[in-house]
């Protein structure tokens, strides 16, 4: 006869392993799935040559409501980098100096002699590298460690025969594909506890931009904390706006880049469509509420508050597949 203290414990057993069981739901959806199952049946898609000057190329981005465009080198002939909005934004931040002084560097440079710093423009920094990819055939679970991995926003899908690019994936289209097609999963049972509590998000050194700093300052904040949106606050220190990188290509489109000594302010009444707003979300709300309400807004962050409005964290898609797929694998790309 087993002793009263193991039969005691036994039920726990059961609870156990659903618990494990719960937290692989998401991984093993990710793992069966491929790449070219999130590809939607109709995107656009637009490629640069590296000898098109960089002014253009970014103007070209704004015409077609692009974020980044892959770089093809017609002398090496494969596909060599991204262009991206991080490229937009450390050409101004290198190059302005100030409103009555014109930006040769934005004016002159074709994307092959542009000197960036963005991470996947490898080709820019060393022509020997490669551009970060991957096959059709991947898995998404291969996918979302590239994009975290690798601490990139864009992901090229290439036809390893081909040599094609088929489409561009994003964190947010990942986590639309699971919000569409996982819904007859089981949902977790961690689904209904708090975000803070799980400790999905940032919560300490939250960078923010004060409404009466300039331009200038936030693109200062975004080259050096590369983070990919700010929090505008006000002289209490409450959430008035969110400023992207998204944001930032349209002073290309309004041609309003030659003055970055404007106020925070100013640069948020100037904005004109595509404004992502401040989503926000609450330290006790659960986080199939989070979830939800990031997807169903179609944004790449919430913003923490407080009951005050006080900026309290940060929740980004990155956050949210590193929780759902990653951590459950035993793998943290974030700290890597």
């Amino acid at each position: 006869m087993e002793p009263l203290s193991q039969v005691s414990h036994s039920p726990e057993k059961p609870k156990i392993k659903k618990q494990e069981a719960d937290a692989m739901v998401y991984l093993n959806f990710m793992k069966s799935h491929t790449c070219y199952d999130a590809i939607p049946i109709s995107c656009k898609l637009v490629i640069f040559d590296t000898t098109l000057q960089v002014k253009k190329a970014f103007f070209a981005l704004v015409a077609n409501g692009l974020r980044a465009a892959p770089l093809w080198d017609s002398k090496l002939q494969r596909f060599v980098g991204m262009l991206t909005i991080t490229d937009f934004i450390n050409i101004l931040h290198c190059y302005y100096k100030s409103p009555m002084v014109q930006m040769y560097g934005l004016e002159s440079h074709k994307i092959e002699t542009w000197r960036g710093d963005s991470l996947q423009n490898v080709y820019l920094k060393s022509p020997t590298q490669f551009l970060i990819s991957i096959s059709p055939q991947a898995s998404l679970f291969d996918a979302i460690y590239s994009l975290l991995r690798y601490k990139i926003h864009r992901l090229p899908v290439i036809d390893p025969e081909s040599g094609n690019v088929l489409h561009i994936l994003t964190h947010k289209r990942i986590l639309k594909f699971l919000h569409i097609f996982g819904k007859n999963l089981p949902k977790p049972a961690f689904f209904k506890r708090p975000v803070q509590e799980l400790g999905i998000g940032t919560f300490r050194n939250i960078a923010t931009v004060h409404q009466s700093a300039s331009l200038y300052e936030a693109l200062s904040i975004f080259v050096e904390r590369r983070v990919s949106a700010l929090p505008v606050v006000d002289e209490q220190s409450k959430v008035v706006a969110l400023y992207s990188r998204f944001d930032v290509i349209n002073l290309a489109a309004q041609k309003t880049y030659n003055n970055l000594d404007m106020t925070m302010q100013e640069a948020i009444r100037r904005r004109t469509c595509c404004v992502e707003g401040v989503i926000k979300c609450y330290p006790d709300e659960s986080l199939e509420a989070v979830i939800d309400r990031i997807v169903e807004a179609e944004v790449h962050r919430l913003v923490l508050v407080d009951r005050f409005d006080i900026v309290k964290g940060i929740i980004s898609l990155s956050d949210l597949l590193q929780a759902l797929v990653l951590t459950p694998a035993g793998i943290d790309a974030l700290l890597s």
